[in-house]
């Protein structure tokens, strides 16, 4: 259920609202948009069906959710949700982030020289991997809490915000001391438990669609952090399962516009894993940002060849600088930049 209130309406009829709904055991979440407040219910049909919310002063109409994602709807919340860094970058309204950076985390000077050509080539946040989710077993794992170090040392140093990915509940705070976004790989895209705790702390999250997963269960699963409180959520398309061989996995271009539809959110897209292949990785980023995406997330590494972890999807640093030229006249043909 949502309440939207009228413009004139008071502090005092908002705290009336919620204190009434929170005496039935509803969850409140209000939603301060520019024109209006919306105020969102999440609890048992039967419960508030008991409040007559109509006649409350500063109520304007009062809206059934019938769609199960309730938070993360556009009928939650209209605006689209912008995410803001320290360092002046955002996600979401008409700049498009580009983050960029190695699959993996290999050392302080590779890192940290990919960073400062990333940022001078236009990119807005660094990507690397201090956990890394490998088929194999025996693959390499990533460089765990040293890693991190690393990647907030760079970070700093080169003025720049940071996604790296999390794999498991009990790491969250650590990963969040050190990185700017918390991201969610495709695998662990219905890990519930490891969605709640990232809903429980304050660092915006990227959640990667699952490799066979619906959009609604992607949306389901954005869901479940936003009920946990954390509202700064970015949706990354990065392809899924299909019985297409050419490309590691088939980027669903469809699902930009779609999911902008359906939801506030800002939409990220990943080329690099959606193609596995670097020489398509420039044509499907454009082709994001002509659908609307609000952020693209490309690997780069100086030397592809001897790169830890998906070398083959990975742009060398001068091609990503030539790649974000023409990003950026695509962004402008569809009203937006880069």
């Amino acid at each position: 259920m949502i309440v939207v209130l009228k413009p004139n309406a008071t502090e005092q009829n908002i705290q009336h609202i919620t204190e009434k709904a929170g005496k039935l055991g509803l969850r409140v979440n209000v939603s301060r948009g520019v024109e209006r407040t919306v105020i969102g219910f999440i609890g048992p049909e039967d419960k508030l069906q008991i409040i007559p919310l109509e006649t409350f002063p500063g109520v304007d109409k009062v809206i059934p959710v019938l769609v199960p994602y309730k938070l993360v709807s556009r009928e939650f919340k209209p605006d689209d949700t912008i995410i803001n860094f320290s360092n002046g970058a955002s996600i979401g309204g008409k700049k498009i982030a580009v983050m960029a950076g190695p699959c993996a985390i290999e050392g302080y000077d590779m890192l940290l020289s990919i960073a400062q050509k990333v940022k001078a080539a236009g990119a807005t946040l660094l990507r690397a991997g201090a956990y890394k989710p490998r088929t194999s077993p025996y693959d390499f794992q990533g460089m765990g809490e040293e890693g991190l170090k690393i990647l907030r040392q760079v970070s700093e140093k080169v003025g720049i915000a940071t996604v790296t990915e999390v794999m498991d509940p009990r790491d969250v705070e650590l990963v969040a001391r050190y990185a700017d976004i918390l991201q969610i790989g495709a695998r662990n895209m219905q890990n519930f438990a490891l969605l709640k705790e990232v809903g429980r702390v304050k660092t915006p999250v990227l959640l990667k669609r699952g490799i066979s997963s619906t959009i609604k269960e992607w949306l389901m699963s954005a869901e479940y952090i936003l009920a946990n409180g954390n509202f700064s959520v970015m949706l990354c398309e990065r392809g899924i399962r299909t019985f297409e061989t050419e490309t590691r996995n088939t980027l669903d271009i469809n699902a930009v516009p779609v999911v902008k539809q359906k939801t506030h959110l800002p939409v990220v897209v990943d080329p690099s894993h959606g193609t596995g292949r670097w020489d398509l990785v420039g044509s499907v980023a454009k082709a994001g940002v002509a659908a609307g995406a609000d952020g693209i997330l490309i690997e780069v590494h100086s030397n592809p060849e001897e790169a830890w972890s998906d070398g083959a999807q990975s742009l060398r640093p001068e091609k990503f600088e030539r790649l974000m030229a023409e990003l950026s006249a695509v962004a402008k043909a569809v009203g937006r930049e880069l």
